[in-house]
């Protein structure tokens, strides 16, 4: 019976993540029934399949990115045990999606600490919620805080914590990089500069910054704002990683990075392909790489911005992979299906040799749809060998 209980706490952050404000009722029928009987007709809708897991995806079903963030952060720290809970958290405004994919730095070594979300200088009951469960001990690199607050949000009763200000997401993206470096000891060696104006280009930045610890600042299509030239210097001399097409920043941008860095251009004409092109790059210690099976990957509706942030923890624990874009309407962009097929696992003689890839999706049916979602999970499966499509390294 303990076992049994362990295990559905487990599971319940990641089954029954509903709207951040207010949480899912009993009787939603989007939402998994946790011990529904065998013998009625809709068990296995009531038990979330196929929406809410495949034999090869699992959904974060949250319908805000609020809800999805507490969800996430309970699946990669479930807290059962001491040694199953952060040392910190981020708090950071969910409206503020610049903000959001900067603090996903912060997962990185050494603070490890994932994002929840809150609303403005309230605290959802979705994010309240998390943190209680995930009772932050505090951590020696953030000062012994258990809590880092970014930017004007809530402050919650009997919380250590540590307080990032800044007077836009420019200052508040130079404050978080400069006190990663901090925690860390020593700047990145590699910065990411992202679009200010569109989030759907800037998303896939999260999920590396949570894996790698370097940073993301923010560029407007033809200006770099000051608090991001200054952030920059700070590292001397970086390689700094463009991510995204001229037409979201454009040469006169690049050229004064040039002056402050080595630049490198990353990304694709469309939202979808970008965040593709970013997946298969690799340039030394940089980049993801993933052109072959083997991997987790990690997906979001590009029109969720803040849901980049919610979902970097799991890029940078567990199965560890990029994030990919689904299209506005949840549905599958041909150009990440395509990718999907390219490093599809196959086997020779028995898949139990093989290798695997594992999707998580982010956010409820309408972010993404359970058609996409089944698409995913047939790409993902492992397949003889014959039916594979080879990759592209």
């Amino acid at each position: 019976m303990a076992l049994r209980r362990i295990l559905l706490g487990l599971l319940l952050p990641v089954l029954v993540a509903g709207c951040g404000k207010s949480g899912a009722s009993a009787g939603d029928s989007d939402f998994p029934v946790v011990r529904a009987q065998g013998a009625k007709e809709t068990a296995p809708a009531s038990l979330g399949f196929p929406v809410l897991a495949t034999k090869n995806t699992t959904r974060v079903a949250g319908a805000d990115p609020v809800a999805d963030a507490a969800a996430v952060a309970q699946a990669v720290y479930p807290s059962v045990t001491p040694t199953q809970r952060p040392r910190a958290v981020t708090l950071v405004d969910g409206g503020d999606w610049r903000t959001a994919l900067a603090a996903s730095v912060l997962m990185a070594p050494p603070i490890r600490a994932p994002v929840l979300l809150g609303d403005g200088t309230s605290l959802p009951d979705a994010a309240r919620n998390a943190l209680k469960a995930l009772a932050p001990a505090g951590s020696d690199q953030a000062g012994g805080a258990q809590l880092v607050r970014v930017g004007d949000v809530a402050r919650p009763d009997g919380l250590k914590t540590t307080d990032l200000v800044g007077k836009d997401p420019f200052e508040l993206a130079r404050a978080i990089d400069a006190f990663q470096a901090s925690a860390r000891g020593a700047s990145a060696d590699a910065v990411m500069v992202v679009s200010a104006d569109r989030p759907e280009f800037a998303m896939p930045a999260a999920a590396y910054a949570a894996k790698s610890g370097d940073p993301i600042l923010f560029a407007h299509r033809d200006t770099l704002p000051a608090p991001t030239r200054t952030a920059i210097a700070a590292h001397q001399s970086p390689r700094i990683y463009v991510l995204g097409p001229s037409t979201v920043i454009s040469p006169a941008v690049t050229r004064e990075l040039r002056k402050l860095g080595t630049v490198v251009r990353i990304g694709a004409a469309d939202p979808a392909g970008n965040a593709v092109a970013f997946a298969r790059y690799v340039d030394s210690s940089f980049g993801w790489g993933v052109v072959d099976p083997g991997h987790g990957l990690v997906f979001a509706n590009q029109a969720r911005p803040a849901d980049a942030a919610a979902a970097a923890a799991l890029s940078a624990s567990g199965t560890y992979g990029p994030l990919l874009l689904l299209d506005p309407a949840g549905g599958l962009p041909p150009s990440v299906g395509a990718y999907l097929l390219d490093i599809q696992p196959g086997y020779a003689d028995d898949p139990t040799r093989g290798v695997y890839n594992h999707g998580w999706i982010v956010g409820d049916a309408k972010a993404a749809t359970v058609a996409a979602q089944a698409q995913i999970d047939a790409d993902l499966e492992i397949v003889p060998a014959k039916n594979a499509l080879p990759s592209n390294p």
